[in-house]
């Protein structure tokens, strides 16, 4: 902890500047913490994945320790088992071609190194890891909207259920930082236009983090994130006739793209196929539920799944509310749904606040023409149709939802700031108009 905080106080001057400096180290020690507290949640009261995953990579802390050569073919291996390793890949359920688990073992195994294989030690470095992409997803925000920089650090940092299951030995906490890696590669490199290539290597990295474990984050992502490039350099075209006869092409070729990624991706993974994925939707959520059963009535139901494409067009109003909305306070069954319920309810309460003060009309409006929001709901809806639909139960909602949750905060703050004016001291207020971003 020690070398933590001397480095973090180190580098700060260089990674904030005067309005974000005072988030920096409350936002590391709020991760920090939600590690620590994910750690003894599940070692007193759940068990499961993060114990899993450090038992497991402690295994392969174990090959270190009988030979060097067996220890890093285990961390660098394709998922081919060699007589080197045969040994220690029996011991492990998480290990082969297909496993988006061992992605997070090959991490915490490298942390074990470091720590002698100590828990606490590993689940602080993984807060660490993800800190870095949550501060940068922050300065970007900022960035784009300095006028509301105190609300978005809110947004980014300081909800609950994100800082404390997005801190931990999971696979959320690697997601969540590297999805954080890709906003600020888009925004820096494709729309500020600046160290393009080390953007570009930046955000093939940071996908290929997502890609190794939650893929879906990537495809819910990048068609928005596209977009909103698009929509951001066409801005600047000056022609008005230009820019109508560009928006089509660009859109085309954008559309082209996603569907050659799209057919690559589902050549790889049977599981991302057109015929397929209604049906693995129908088969994750009937096994969710039936899990749900066991913890304490956990489990939603929004409509009979088909185990088709149609049939999951038809739950998404469903899937969207239960995702952004839900669990409603009097469904709270448990500390950890309780603090759900609170921030569902704080979503609900600010988006119809936001809808009665502009109209819906002007928010729509605002959403079409601003592309940051663009980028912020259309993300956030395809993300949350996505898990609403194949969770079934809160308690495991609440935790693949986490990636929306920044970016449709955030946007509703950003809409906010645009269409209801912030009360500030005169001051501050003047003082917030412009901050220069200069080292973000």
């Amino acid at each position: 902890m020690a070398i933590i905080y001397v480095i973090a106080y180190g580098v700060r001057d260089s990674v904030t500047n005067v309005y974000t400096k005072k988030y920096f180290i409350p936002a590391l020690t709020v991760k920090i913490i939600g590690a620590i507290s994910l750690g003894i949640l599940y070692h007193t009261l759940y068990g499961g994945d993060t114990n899993n995953y450090y038992h497991q990579a402690g295994i392969v802390y174990h090959a270190f320790g009988d030979s060097f050569a067996a220890g890093w073919e285990l961390v660098t291996t394709s998922g081919d088992v060699t007589p080197a390793i045969s040994r220690y890949t029996d011991q492990m359920t998480w290990f082969g071609h297909g496993s988006n688990e061992y992605f997070v073992i090959r991490v915490a195994a490298v942390f074990a190194l470091l720590s002698f294989h100590t828990y606490t030690v590993i689940a602080v470095l993984f807060a660490v890891v993800t800190f870095t992409g949550m501060w940068v997803m922050y300065m970007t925000f900022a960035k784009i909207r300095p006028q509301v920089y105190q609300e978005l650090a809110t947004a980014v940092f300081f909800l609950p259920s994100v800082f404390f299951w997005g801190s931990g030995l999971l696979k959320d906490s690697l997601c969540l930082g590297a999805l954080g890696w890709l906003f600020y590669a888009f925004y820096r490199g494709a729309i500020e236009r600046r160290n393009i290539l080390r953007c570009v290597v930046m955000g093939m990295g940071a996908a290929g983090v997502i890609y190794a474990m939650k893929v879906y984050i990537l495809l819910a992502f990048m068609p928005p994130a596209l977009l909103w490039v698009f929509n951001e350099v066409t801005r600047d075209i000056r022609s008005t006739a230009v820019r109508i006869l560009a928006k089509p092409v660009f859109l085309g070729i954008g559309a082209v793209l996603a569907f050659y990624a799209f057919a690559k991706l589902s050549e790889a993974d049977a599981r991302f196929n057109l015929d397929n994925i209604g049906a693995q939707s129908k088969l994750t959520a009937d096994y969710l539920q039936q899990v749900s059963q066991t913890e304490r009535g956990s489990g939603y139901n929004i409509g009979a799944q088909d185990g088709t494409i149609s049939g999951m067009v038809k739950l998404a109003p469903q899937a969207v509310i239960v995702s952004l909305f839900r669990p409603f306070l009097w469904e709270a069954r448990n500390p950890t749904m309780a603090l759900s319920a609170l921030e569902a309810t704080y979503f609900l309460i600010l988006t119809l606040r936001i809808i009665w003060r502009v109209g819906l009309f002007k928010t729509f409006s605002a959403i079409g023409r601003v592309p940051v929001l663009t980028l912020c709901f259309v993300f956030s809806l395809i993300f949350a149709i996505s898990v609403g639909i194949s969770s079934g139960n809160f308690g495991t909602l609440v935790r693949y939802k986490i990636p929306l949750m920044p970016f449709y905060l955030s946007g509703l703050y950003i809409l906010q700031s645009m269409t209801v004016p912030i009360k500030r001291p005169q001051g501050r207020q003047r003082s917030v108009a412009a901050p220069s971003m200069a080292r973000a």
